[in-house]
Parts: structure tokens; C-alpha cells; sequence
């Protein structure tokens, strides 16, 4: 059966009202509470869907209606989503963690006139923006903290299924009346050049980006899947609404975001899914925690991580090991990468794809070594997530693989990356001028720039306005270079530097936890984030890292000089999207005094930034930072 057969009609409230009336008992989610997983099954996710979106019709919500959804990955979300779409609405989904001034921005332009957010946290951020908005109802379902507040409009997501349970029969005609071009979820975009845009997708093409993907990297009923990425992004919406609902497989949630790892080692999923920042974190752990184990296994690994680096290199270039090294590697899987996986959770992954932005060499290589299959994503939110994916026994770390079915790929003149296919979204919200921008002729505008290489793979440069020219031409993408430097586990963030100007410079976050250690490791003591930056050892340590990479890199393009920032890089303070990407031109903009201290010969500088608290607050935080050279011994630190 071809995908356009699997998709072709259908929407998410069709899909959930036929798996629960197919398969009622099998479970479709299950969720961590009390250190118990909690399941629930298709049929109660129906029911659970229904009664909210009959509670909702019963306050006067239908049609061309948003519903505003805030908080951290919870059944009650997917619930809320598919149940107003059910009655023609549309669901709109906040990061957890945005700022006031965000959501207000968002308010502005949707005019929503109900918010489900999920705990105290949310709604009294909503309740602070509620005056001079569309805001009349706040729908919790963490009740927590919540039992006095008397706010009109307020109200518990029980209290709202237990309104609509009398007319929740509907659900199915609901359901039915629903069309696959109808607009089912809106979605803000990563927002890097500016504040996020509202991209509107239709059923048809969150389900024909789940069909298309899921005919070159398929998915089964029998799968488990762990969602606890924000469900505001839509690497999120593309596998745990479109392709469970499509496919079936069982989401799960975590119990907080600080038992990820160990949730999701018990649920052993079969597909992940996440974008590179998650990725170069886990290896970055693993590095990190090799420090502190015992010297045996410290020596285990040093002696078999090269033997994995050389059998995953033979494989994804193609090339038969040889029989010693198959051997060297069963022995390295015994002994070590087996025992690695299974700690990670990864025991019984068959699909892991990451995608959002473009995962280093380094890091594809270390994932490969383990024995995890990674493959490299390409989309964007206004293609529904997904245009391109590695094939197995296809997979180039330097390219993000070939279009899924259906999907359209050419390269126009400037380089940039256009694409055509059902998923591609129907606009920007309230925003005729950037959908007509973006959609010029019927193709997509990606923004990023690329080319197609011999064998067929789309090879993506960078974004088209952040590739660089150094002042006598040459070239370079400054994202490459940033995700090289990320390999270390010492490394937080970076951004490269060299527009117009004679060599590349990078501004460095270090990691605050595995450094600390480190540090501790070392008997270096220390106070603060701020404190431990400008230590001589950590620049020592950070030159050593830089020069490692420039070690791999053409002579024109290696790092010259470096900072080590005396804070991290924060979506809060607008430098970073909530899918932490960085925000260049604000980043320039901000620490401008900086950038021009690693070009003029300045040793150190003092340099002051603002920092934003999720609250609002804002407050200026001063500190003495020092310039090194990245190929001469960093100089004695100043004072902060």
C-alpha cells in the first residue's frame, strides 16, 4: 500500500476514533506518576478527547477556533489537541518555559480565548497576561496549588470533561465532519532572525509527512516511543500525534524532565527522535561520566570506543570491515557498548533520527560506534517536520539523505533549498506578506543554503544569511565549525565568528557540570559559573579542545582566537530559540564590545550583559573577560 493510500482522507480525530474503535483495550499511552506507569488505552484516549472537545463546544468553541496549550508533556495535552480539532478548532502549542513577553506576543496575534495550561506555574503566568486579551476560560489539570484561586474563566480539566461527558457520543460525527484540509495545529517557527511566525498545517499535512516518513523508516503498532521533548515543537507533533495516531504505536510520558533517562531506559523505546542539542548532551554525558569511573573502565573504553570509530567508519563509507575488526567490535559490543546502550536506554532502538538543526561529525560518528543507527533529518516546521532522511545503509554524516516520497527537492540559483510536497504548510497566521515570501512560485523557501551531491543526498551548507566569507573570500560555515568545537564534552555552546574579517574567533559557553567536575577532579575550587570561566586551567583546557578541531580544519578557516563567555547562552535573554539555535544577529548585537576585542588585540575586556529570569525580571550582570589565542598558552586571568 502506497502512503498516499494510508493518509489519503483521513484526519487525527478520524484516526483516534478508529483506533479506539479497533483496538479499545490496546494501550495508547502511558504516563509516569508516582513512580508508577499509568496506562491509558485508545478507548480511554477517545473518551478522554470527546468529553473535552464536547466540554469545549458547550462554552461555545467550534470552528476556526485556537486553543492555547502550555506545559510539559502530559496526556491531557494530546487529549486537548485532538479534541478541539475534532469540533473544527485549532490547537496552538507554548514552550513550557516561555517568557511572559512571548506568550504575549502570541496573544496578540491568535486572540485566543482559551488557554489548557497545566500547572500553577502556567496559570499564573496566564492570569498576569489575561487583562487587555481575548483570554475567558484557563483550563488546568495539575490542580496543585490551584484549590483557592477564585479567578473567573478558571477551571479544571475534570471539571470540563465532566461538562461535555453528557455529549460525548458525538465525538464520532464530530470526527467525521472534519476535512483534511482543514487547519488543525498551528506552530510557531525557531524564530532565529526574529520573533517566531505562526505556520498553519493542515491534517493532510501533518499525515502525509507521518505516511511519507514512515514508508522509508517504518513504524508498527507494537512500537514505544518516549515523548519528552516540548510538544510545542514540531519534531514533537510529527511522532507523538501524527505518526502514533497514524501508526498506532504507544507514546509515553515521562515523570519529570529530570527522569528522562531513567524512564526512558525502563520503557526501552523502539524510535527516537531528537533534535542535535539532546544528542551532543548525551554524548557529551557519557564522555564526562568516563572521567569519574573506575580506571578499568576508563581503560575499557578508551581501548574499545576507537575500535567502534573505525567499524562505524568502514560501514558508513561503504567499506567491508576486514575480519579482525568485526571481531574487535563483537568483543567491543560484549564488553562495552551493549552494557553503554542499555544504560542510555537504547537497548531496543531501531530508528533514532535527529533533525531541528545539523548534528556534527564527530557526534554521528561516536553514535555509530555505540551501535545506535542515527540518522540525519532534514525539514522544517512549514513542511510538517520532515522533507529528507538517511536510508539505511545510506547513511552520509556530511548530508541529511534523500527526499521521502512525494517531496520535491531543487536548488535555485542563489543555492538556497526549495521544496514541494503535501506537507508543505498553508501560511503564516495573519501574516499574508512572510506566506508570500516563503511560498514564492508554489515552493518552499527553506533559507538554508546547499547542493545535492553525487549520489543523490541533499548536502545543507548552513542557513543561507549565516554562511560566511572570510575577508579574502573564503568560504566557510560557521555551524560546521560551531558543531566541531560542540564535540567536546567541555563545551556548551559556541558561536564562530568571521564575517569580513581576517580569520575565524569563537565566543565559548562552557559545561557548567561536567567542567565543575573536572575542575574537582583537578583540585581546582571554585564559586560561580562566572568563576569557574575564567580559571587558567579552563582556558587551558578550552584552547586544548579548539586546537583539536583546528587540527582537523583547512588552515584558512581555523579558530584564531576565543572567549569563554561568563554565562551560558538562554532562550530567556532572546540569544538562543527554544529549540536552541542561536539567535547570531543578537548575539552580535549584544556582546558586539567582545566580538570586536578578539579582532583588535585586546587581551581582556569588561563586558556587561542582561540577564532575564522566566518570571520577567531582568537584572545587568558585569565581568572582566580574557582573549586567547587558540595556538599560544592563555594569558594569566583578570579579576571578574
Amino acid at each position: 500500500m502506497g502512503a498516499r493510500a494510508i493518509y489519503k482522507g483521513a484526519t487525527l480525530p478520524r484516526l483516534l476514533a478508529e483506533k479506539a474503535a479497533r483496538h479499545p483495550g490496546r494501550t495508547a499511552l502511558r504516563e509516569k506518576e508516582w513512580g508508577v506507569w499509568q496506562p491509558h488505552t485508545w478507548a480511554d484516549y477517545r473518551n478522554a478527547a470527546a468529553e473535552f472537545a464536547a466540554g469545549a463546544a458547550s462554552l461555545g468553541f467550534g470552528r476556526g477556533d485556537i486553543v492555547i496549550l502550555i506545559g510539559d508533556n502530559r496526556p491531557e495535552w494530546l487529549w486537548a489537541e485532538v479534541g478541539i480539532q475534532a469540533i473544527g478548532g485549532i490547537a496552538l502549542g507554548l514552550y513550557q518555559d516561555a517568557v511572559p513577553e512571548e506568550i504575549r506576543y502570541v496573544f496578540e496575534i491568535a486572540e485566543c480565548r482559551m488557554v489548557v495550561a497545566e500547572d500553577q506555574e502556567q496559570v499564573d503566568k496566564i492570569l498576569e497576561l489575561k487583562p487587555g486579551t481575548a483570554v475567558e476560560y484557563i483550563v488546568y489539570h495539575d490542580p496543585k496549588g490551584l484549590a483557592a484561586y477564585d479567578e473567573p474563566g478558571l477551571l479544571s480539566f475534570d471539571a470540563l470533561r465532566e461538562r461535555g461527558r453528557a455529549d460525548a457520543a458525538r465525538f464520532e460525527d464530530w470526527a467525521a465532519a472534519t476535512d483534511p484540509s482543514d487547519t488543525c495545529l498551528i506552530a510557531t517557527t525557531s524564530g532565529t532572525t526574529g520573533r517566531p511566525k505562526l505556520a498553519m498545517l493542515s491534517h493532510e499535512n501533518l499525515l502525509s509527512m507521518a505516511a511519507n516518513l514512515g514508508a522509508v523508516d517504518p513504524r508498527r503498532p507494537s512500537d514505544e516511543f518516549v515523548s519528552f521533548l516540548p510538544l510545542a515543537w514540531m519534531g514533537e507533533q510529527m511522532m507523538a500525534v501524527a505518526s502514533s495516531l497514524l501508526y498506532g504505536f504507544t507514546v509515553n510520558f515521562p515523570e519529570e524532565p529530570d527522569t528522562v533517562q531513567a524512564d526512558t531506559r525502563e520503557i526501552g523505546p523502539h524510535l527516537i527522535f531528537s533534535p542535535p542539542r539532546v544528542w551532543e548532551s548525551i554524548s557529551a554525558k557519557v564522555r564526562g561520566d568516563i572521567m569519574e569511573t573506575s580506571p578499568f573502565k576508563r581503560f575499557l573504553y578508551e581501548r574499545l570506543l576507537p575500535v567502534g570509530i573505525r567499524h562505524a567508519d568502514c560501514r558508513l563509507t561503504g567499506r567491508a570491515p576486514s575480519l579482525g575488526l568485526r571481531l574487535a567490535y563483537r568483543l567491543a559490543d560484549w564488553g562495552l557498548f551493549r552494557a553503554l546502550r542499555d544504560r542510555l536506554g537504547f537497548s531496543r532502538v531501531r530508528s533514532a533520527s535527529t533533525g531541528g538543526a545539523a548534528l556534527g561529525p564527530d557526534t554521528f560518528r561516536f553514535f555509530h560506534a555505540l551501535g545506535v543507527n542515527l540518522k540525519q533529518i532534514y525539514g522544517q516546521t512549514e513542511i510538517a517536520g520532515i522533507s529528507c532522511i538517511h536510508r539505511d545503509g545510506a547513511i552520509n554524516f556530511d548530508s541529511v539523505g534523500e527526499p521521502i516520497p512525494e517531496t520535491e527537492i531543487r536548488i535555485s540559483e542563489q543555492g538556497e533549498i526549495l521544496s514541494r510536497s503535501p506537507a508543505v504548510f498553508q501560511g503564516y497566521y495573519r501574516n499574508p506578506e512572510a506566506t508570500a515570501e516563503t511560498l514564492p512560485d508554489g515552493w518552499l523557501a527553506s533559507g538554508d543554503a546547499g547542493h545535492f551531491d553525487d549520489s543523490g543526498q541533499l548536502v545543507v551548507i548552513d542557513r543561507l544569511k549565516d554562511v560566511m566569507h572570510l575577508k579574502d573570500g573564503t568560504r566557510f560555515s560557521p555551524q560546521f565549525l560551531e558543531n566541531k568545537i560542540k564535540f567536546s564534552p567541555y563545551v556548551r555552546e559556541a558561536v564562530v565568528l568571521g564575517q569580513d574579517r581576517a580569520h575565524t574567533a569563537a565566543v565559548v559557553c562552557i559545561d557548567f557540570a561536567i567542567v565543575g567536575h573536572w575542575a574537582e577532579s583537578q583540585g581546582i575550587t571554585y564559586t560561580t559559573y562566572q568563576d569557574l570561566a575564567a580559571k587558567d586551567e579552563v582556558y587551558a583546557l578550552a584552547r586544548a579542545e579548539i586546537a583539536a578541531v583546528n587540527a582537523t580544519l583547512p588552515e584558512a578557516t581555523r579558530i584564531r582566537r576565543f572567549a569563554l563567555l561568563y554565562k551560558e547562552l538562554d532562550a530567556d535573554d532572546g540569544e538562543l530559540t527554544r529549540t536552541r539555535k542561536v539567535r547570531r544577529a543578537t548575539v552580535g548585537e549584544r556582546y558586539a564590545p567582545l566580538i570586536a576585542a578578539l579582532y583588535d588585540g585586546s587581551n581582556e575586556i569588561d563586558l556587561a550583559a542582561r540577564i532575564q529570569y522566566q518570571d520577567g525580571r531582568v537584572r545587568e550582570m558585569r565581568g572582566r573577560i580574557r582573549i586567547a589565542d587558540a595556538t599560544t598558552a592563555a594569558r594569566p586571568a583578570g579579576r571578574a
